[in-house]
């Protein structure tokens, strides 16, 4: 079995049935730099090349399954150098859309090829999964979390937009989709499995264990068959234009970064820095929240 510098690959299961890769960045939350996503790229494709593993499951080292991506530069390590490749600027020093547009549909790429690899696959949610975490537990076939697991897209705020749509819209009902989208609030796990964003919530010390029973019930079945079942749920989602869709959502995720509300941030973020500059954002969205717990308006002192 392959070594990765960011993964941690192994099985579980009856008769190790059950590939299982962890996202192994525990010290910056699991988050998603370039080198781990193309690492994760080839350690799909290997499982998915040996009939031996009949389902997959990608949890999280540590604390968490993933804050998102990882927003300091990459090392640009062979293949994975997305963004210095691609970090097109004009005669000022200005970065222009179709560079980031670039870069960011090959990471797209990934996420397109995990939702439709010929295996089984469960993400298994811990902590947090937000922004480009939440994108990718979202493309799994099965989604499973802790019950005060937190999942959404922050990013939603200022960043640009969910470049994969975080395909809520096909998996939950518009009205919750929309306010997520537009508020960027996260949900816990228990309310994730309220509004069919994933299919169980458990208590976080029973994740694990639960996970690889579900897992290993669905592997009952040859890998080849559970291919078959896969095609065939996922032809109704592509004829519904998922392909295309996720598609368009990291065009306007490129786009989204040269409005005006994003302008602000990113000049935010420099005079600040980003811990800061989160305060300042989150604090705009928290002057109002009080919407959504019972009981009359608080007054202004409170």
């Amino acid at each position: 079995m392959a070594e990765y510098e960011n993964l941690i690959v192994d099985r579980v299961g009856t008769d190790d049935r059950v590939g299982r890769i962890a996202l192994n960045r525990p010290e910056k939350m699991n988050a998603l730099s370039q080198e781990l996503m193309f690492e994760l790229n080839d350690a799909l494709h290997a499982l998915e090349a040996d009939d031996s593993v009949r389902s997959i499951i990608v949890r999280g080292m540590g604390r968490t399954f993933s804050a998102g991506y990882d927003l300091t530069p990459s090392r640009g390590k062979g293949a994975d150098a997305v963004v210095r490749r691609h970090r097109q600027v004009d005669d000022k020093g200005r970065r222009l859309l179709m560079g980031i547009r670039t870069g960011m549909q090959q990471v797209t790429d990934i996420h397109l090829y995990f939702w439709n690899m010929a295996k089984v696959t469960i993400a298994q949610v811990h902590g947090y999964a937000i922004a480009g975490g939440c994108e990718l537990a979202m493309m799994a076939d099965l989604v499973v979390a802790a019950d005060d697991a937190q999942l959404g897209h922050p990013g939603l705020r200022g960043l640009g937009t969910s470049r994969t749509g975080v395909i809520w819209p096909l998996v939950i009902g518009m009205r919750k989709a929309k306010e997520l989208y537009y508020t960027g609030e996260n949900v816990t796990g228990a309310q994730a499995e309220e509004i069919g964003m994933v299919n169980y919530s458990w208590p976080k010390e029973e994740l694990e264990e639960r996970t690889v029973a579900f897992a290993d019930r669905i592997a009952v079945m040859s890998a080849d068959h559970l291919a078959i079942l896969k095609l065939n749920m996922n032809r109704f989602y592509e004829n519904m234009g998922i392909y295309s869709s996720v598609r368009s959502s990291t065009d306007l995720d490129a786009a989204g970064q040269f409005t005006g509300f994003s302008y602000d941030w990113q000049e935010k973020m420099r005079e600040v820095g980003m811990r800061d500059a989160v305060r300042w954002r989150d604090g705009l969205f928290r002057e109002n929240d009080w919407y959504k717990r019972p009981g009359p308006k608080p007054s202004d002192g409170e």
